[in-house]
């Protein structure tokens, strides 16, 4: 069963990323090559070579984009259906529709939503090359640490509904989460290193098409993969429903 949900999990992934490209291409690309013209203008006003290109900016566009995101597609369904099944044998009152979009809301407010508000993507000519082991850190430290803040509301809401009953210890889990995430924000530093003359639009609509892309990813990928398991899951009745 395991191995049928893998299956469906990499299919659903690779499915959602083919659709979060076609989203990047059209409204994330056009920002990229922006801010290349931004950097590439600064460079030759500082009278500064231009960096030779490893990978042509045609190859990154296109078929590098496309690798990345079906790559990046296929390990997140993978791992997405890893916990579906994990989760579906403890929440069997839920339908496997049901679930899968509640995973996919709490992996996109997880790994995306909330440490994007503390440090959202920026496209290129923005950050400064000597910070870049830093903002690194200080991203993937953020990853942990709205990974735990999820783990402990999750945590908390379910041991305070047998008190409290669903509805309340579902409104104090979320309330304790959003108290920990100000916390969390506030306690890491700040990393600000936009130029002063970058295009204010083309930050605000890189960031907009960044985030855009992560929606089209998590909701294909639950509504995808919830069609999917379905078909393999027993039905209520006991019975094994229809194999695609």
């Amino acid at each position: 069963m395991v191995g049928r949900l893998l299956a469906r999990g990499m299919v659903a992934g690779i499915l959602a990323a083919l659709l979060s490209f076609v989203f990047a291409k059209i409204f994330g690309e056009p920002q990229v090559a922006l801010a290349i013209a931004f950097e590439a203008a600064q460079d030759a006003a500082a009278g500064a070579a231009p960096e030779p290109e490893m990978v042509s900016r045609g190859v990154q566009a296109s078929w590098g984009l496309l690798t990345a995101v079906l790559m990046y597609g296929a390990a997140y369904g993978g791992i997405f259906a890893i916990v579906f099944a994990f989760a579906y044998q403890r929440l069997a009152a839920l339908s496997p529709r049901s679930m899968a979009l509640l995973l996919a809301g709490i992996g996109f407010l997880t790994f995306v939503l909330i440490p994007d508000l503390k440090y959202p993507p920026n496209p290129p000519a923005v950050g400064q090359e000597e910070t870049i082991a830093l903002r690194t850190e200080m991203y993937f430290a953020m990853v942990g640490l709205s990974i735990a803040i999820s783990m402990i509301s999750l945590s908390v809401g379910r041991a305070l509904s047998n008190v409290m009953g669903y509805w309340n210890a579902t409104v104090c889990g979320i309330v304790l989460g959003l108290v920990l995430v100000a916390a969390v924000q506030f306690g890491l530093p700040d990393i600000n290193e936009v130029p002063d003359n970058f295009p204010a639009v083309v930050l605000w609509r890189f960031r907009e098409a960044s985030i855009g892309m992560q929606i089209v990813l998590w909701s294909v990928l639950g509504l995808a993969f919830g069609a999917l398991a379905e078909k393999c899951l027993p039905s209520p009745n006991g019975a094994m429903r229809k194999t695609a």
